[in-house]
């Protein structure tokens, strides 16, 4: 595609298209899993960079799938590298395409990186991206960088140790809900998150579409995820100790966490507005349909829809909730821990809904619920490949209980209002996420589908 003919540049077209159909399933963040890639089709390219030994360009290609027997299209952004001599650490990252030059996903490559936070500090369109900068701020020049941890549904580098550049890998047209909430919470001078820097943008289906973000990087800090393991590990090490007298006790950390969770609420609740809802307009009911949705890929969740069904029934009861912008995918993995505050990452939305999906309001609690479930998550997974030990699983029982407390206790003391107190709802939310849970688990990692599984008894029970 560089440097060639029309008729050349064709041909290379179609290879790059008949690669990324069997390239794109294998990547950690597609967002497809269990369906079938028909078709990939190029749709806009733009050349970052385009030397004889070394090229970089920017993908946006359409992806014809066939997802739980209906056809659909997804649009995503795959930054590719072109070498003619690859270094050993971009070969896991090799796409099939013959050619003199080897093609490889860019964002495993330092100098290509680099080419990005370049067009940031220019401030100068790509061909048909655009290089948004926030007023009053810059992003330096030079900075090389290197990939930030596992991927999820996008992709994080790190550009000179100073700026975090994510780009979201699956792109449906419009504004992300991750710029427009970070850009909200600026506004009000919100210390919970990291301060934005930038975006960029394309136009997709003739929409203005948001195709990634860069903002300070978080120096010092730790996914909290990674805390809460180190904590558990501890207490299973350590079965004569009681936890609270464990250095690697979490509930001092869950406190402060649940009051930067609130803190974020009433912030993005003072720029952006509060609505009272009904209840059943807040889509408790759609958890049904979603049960037995995922019961025909996971047949033996069938049998809880009668309980569920009575759960639904009692959230019901309560006449309204007031409902908010949200986080809308909350999780340990969702939060840093800084040596001063923990700060709130990737406010895109559960990845399963649509785009305006995720920008509509919702009650505060789905971020309760889905804190819950990752205590819940962060106590039992190390036991998930291990025989049954009742001394262990209550270890871990215990753990959640106590951390679970301490979220509340923390949130409470900022929201004024505790959780706690709208216990049939909080628990629908969280039967809801546990759901959503046992597909994902059932379709990418079916050695842990006992745990939602387990949270799905327990919470209907």
């Amino acid at each position: 595609m560089v440097g060639s003919s029309s008729s050349a540049a064709h041909a290379v077209r179609h290879l790059l298209e008949d690669a990324l159909v069997s390239w794109l399933p294998g990547q950690r963040w597609f967002g497809a899993k269990g369906s079938t890639v028909g078709a990939v089709r190029i749709v806009a390219l733009d050349v970052l960079h385009d030397e004889p030994h070394f090229a970089a360009e920017h993908l946006l290609v359409e992806v014809d799938l066939v997802q739980d027997g209906t056809s659909v299209t997804q649009t995503y952004q795959v930054p590719l590298g072109f070498r003619t001599e690859v270094p050993e650490e971009l070969r896991p990252w090799l796409l099939p395409v013959p050619g003199e030059m080897a093609v490889f996903d860019g964002l495993r490559d330092p100098e290509i990186i680099a080419l990005y936070g370049d067009a940031f500090s220019d401030e100068k369109p790509t061909g048909s991206i655009e290089f948004k900068v926030v007023d009053g701020s810059s992003v330096p020049q030079g900075m090389r960088g290197r990939v930030l941890g596992a991927e999820q549904s996008n992709t994080s580098v790190i550009l000179g140790d100073l700026l975090l550049l994510k780009l979201f890998r699956q792109v449906p047209p419009g504004i992300s809900p991750d710029v427009e909430l970070h850009r909200a919470l600026a506004e009000v001078g919100s210390v919970n998150v990291a301060p934005l820097r930038g975006w960029l943008e394309a136009q997709v289906g003739g929409e203005t579409t948001t195709l990634g973000m860069i903002q300070d990087f978080a120096a010092n800090s730790a996914e909290g995820w990674t805390t809460a393991l180190a904590s558990v590990r501890e207490v299973f090490d350590s079965p004569a100790t009681p936890i609270e007298d464990l250095s690697a006790d979490f509930a001092p950390h869950a406190h402060r966490l649940g009051a930067a969770v609130a803190q974020v609420h009433h912030d993005l609740a003072s720029v952006l507005g509060t609505a009272e809802r009904s209840v059943e307009s807040t889509a408790v009911e759609e958890i049904l349909e979603r049960i037995s949705g995922v019961a025909r890929v996971v047949p033996e969740i069938a049998r809880y829809i009668p309980a569920a069904t009575a759960l639904i029934s009692r959230a019901e009861a309560s006449s309204s909730t007031t409902v908010q912008r949200i986080h809308g995918d909350l999780h340990l993995g969702q939060v840093l821990g800084t040596p001063e505050r923990w700060l709130l990452i990737d406010f895109e939305g559960e990845p399963a809904k649509t785009l305006d999906e995720r920008r509509q309001m919702d009650s505060a609690l789905r971020d309760v619920a889905g804190m819950l479930r990752s205590f819940d998550y962060a106590a039992n997974h190390l036991l998930v490949d291990l025989p049954e030990d009742p001394a262990l699983r209550e270890r871990a029982e215990q753990w959640a209980a106590r951390s679970i407390t301490a979220f509340f206790d923390g949130y409470t003391s900022v929201a004024g209002h505790d959780p706690r107190d709208e216990a049939d709802l909080l628990r629908a939310y969280e039967l809801d996420k546990a759901v959503y849970e046992v597909l994902y688990e059932a379709r990418n990692r079916p050695t842990w589908l006992s745990l939602p599984m387990r949270a799905v008894e327990r919470l209907v029970s």
